[in-house]
């Protein structure tokens, strides 16, 4: 999601005039685009602040201006504190208001610091301006639409709901527009991307309503999509239309990236998510029952308040069941305002870090064995990039894997069929098959 507002920032500042620069020492505004979920993301930004500040002195020094905005989810939940903490920004703007940018840059002159974190009454994606063609080449052959914004589940661990505020779904003509010109401009895969992205109920130019699976199956019938994802999705939504669309879309890659944070139960329950581990467990049945070679991701979090070694043992058997082929897992971070950072049974840090290190040397193993189990297979790979090395290009097999081949760059932007023969610690290696080998 901060990618895509990452991108949309650009494109909106584009026609202020900024051009994007890959050395902030010659930035004229640095735009730190910010993540609160966890407390070290959010920390992070006040020691890059911090560098920042000091080159925006030189640069002072030698009678060149540089402007510093926070925007984000940290702006969002700290606003008017980031301005107090760090003299050198000149403007924090929330996650809802960045369309806001031009105007806000405009009037933070000869002094004035602003901040902005209202949730707007218009709609920030009409106000933004397209990406030109040239824009949207420049970022490959991959790109993100967003479809939703926002969360109404308020898991007690978590600060979304306050920063993004709730459920929102953007309307059917909108996606389709958006996905036209991007395909129109060379990007062949496409990644809905939401807060709770198959919370997703959309509003069609009749006003009748579309989940995600309607709108997937509606999006792979346009000209040009080769691939289509969708991330991040919540246990609740997993509806079994969406679960069948993995069976029936033949463009909906076979990945599915769904955060179960426990296996515990008990856990479950005071993290208020709202589904238990069997819930889990039914939904990867089903979805591997649709589509048997899906291959899941998944979020954790271990030593939520109240953890005990039972509940941990818990989620690691839950683990060992599902077999996961990519996965992120963190140390629970209390985040200020939510249920769980009030709770008076936090877990010792120690603990926390045992537990991580045993569930990430578990996650590891299975990521390498799925890894491994791509050796000898024949796939479709999406070349984006070229390779680390000379004659190499590198691109993305449908479960998400890098994968590099000795090929020709004017592949890139194509799908074509490799053998892999190795996998390495982070990607694979392949051999191109058929016409594309012999050219």
């Amino acid at each position: 999601m901060n990618v895509y507002d990452a991108t949309r920032m650009a494109d909106l500042l584009g026609r202020e005039g900024y051009a994007e620069t890959a050395n902030e020492e010659d930035a004229d505004l640095v735009i730190l685009n910010t993540c609160h979920i966890r407390e070290k993301a959010a920390e992070k930004i006040y020691s890059e602040l911090g560098k920042l500040a000091l080159t925006k002195r030189e640069r002072d020094a030698q009678g060149r201006e540089m402007k510093i905005v926070v925007a984000g989810c940290v702006a969002q939940a700290e606003g008017e504190e980031v301005l107090k903490r760090q003299r050198a920004v000149d403007l924090v703007v929330g996650p809802q208001s960045y369309h806001r940018l031009p105007d806000l840059l405009r009037q933070a002159k000869d002094g004035r610091r602003l901040t902005d974190t209202e949730f707007a009454v218009e709609d920030k994606f009409h106000a933004l301006p397209d990406p030109s063609r040239a824009q949207i080449r420049a970022r490959g052959v991959s790109a993100f639409v967003t479809v939703q914004e926002g969360c109404d589940k308020f898991c007690s661990f978590c600060v979304v709901p306050y920063t993004r505020g709730a459920e929102v779904s953007r309307p059917v003509a909108d996606i389709v527009a958006e996905t036209r010109r991007l395909i129109d401009a060379g990007v062949r895969e496409i990644t809905l991307i939401g807060q709770n992205v198959n919370a997703y109920r959309g509003a069609d130019d009749k006003g009748r309503e579309w989940g995600l699976a309607r709108l997937l199956s509606h999006l792979a019938d346009m000209d040009g999509v080769e691939r289509l994802r969708y991330t991040t999705s919540h246990p609740v939504d997993m509806a079994q239309d969406l679960i069948d669309a993995h069976e029936s879309i033949g463009k909906l890659m076979p990945y599915v990236h769904l955060p179960v944070q426990s296996g515990s139960d008990r856990i479950l329950k005071a993290m208020n998510r709202r589904h238990t581990g069997a819930d889990y467990l039914d939904i990867i049945t089903r979805l591997r029952k649709a589509r048997p070679d899906v291959a899941m991701s998944s979020d954790f979090i271990v030593g939520f308040p109240g953890e005990t070694d039972a509940d941990f043992e818990e989620t690691m058997a839950l683990v060992r069941k599902v077999g996961f082929a990519s996965s992120f897992s963190f140390k629970y971070s209390p985040r200020p305002g939510t249920p769980g950072a009030e709770r008076d049974d936090q877990i010792d840090e120690e603990a926390k870090r045992e537990r991580l290190a045993a569930l990430q040397a578990l996650l590891e193993e299975q990521r390498q064995a799925f890894n491994a189990a791509t050796v000898g297979r024949e796939i479709d790979v999406l070349f984006e990039k070229p390779g680390r090395h000379e004659g190499q290009i590198a691109g993305k097999s449908p479960y998400m894997q890098a994968v590099h081949v000795e090929g020709d760059p004017e592949m890139i932007g194509s799908v074509a069929r490799v053998a892999i023969v190795a996998a390495g610690s982070n990607s694979l290696a392949g051999r191109l098959l058929g016409e594309e080998a012999k050219a």
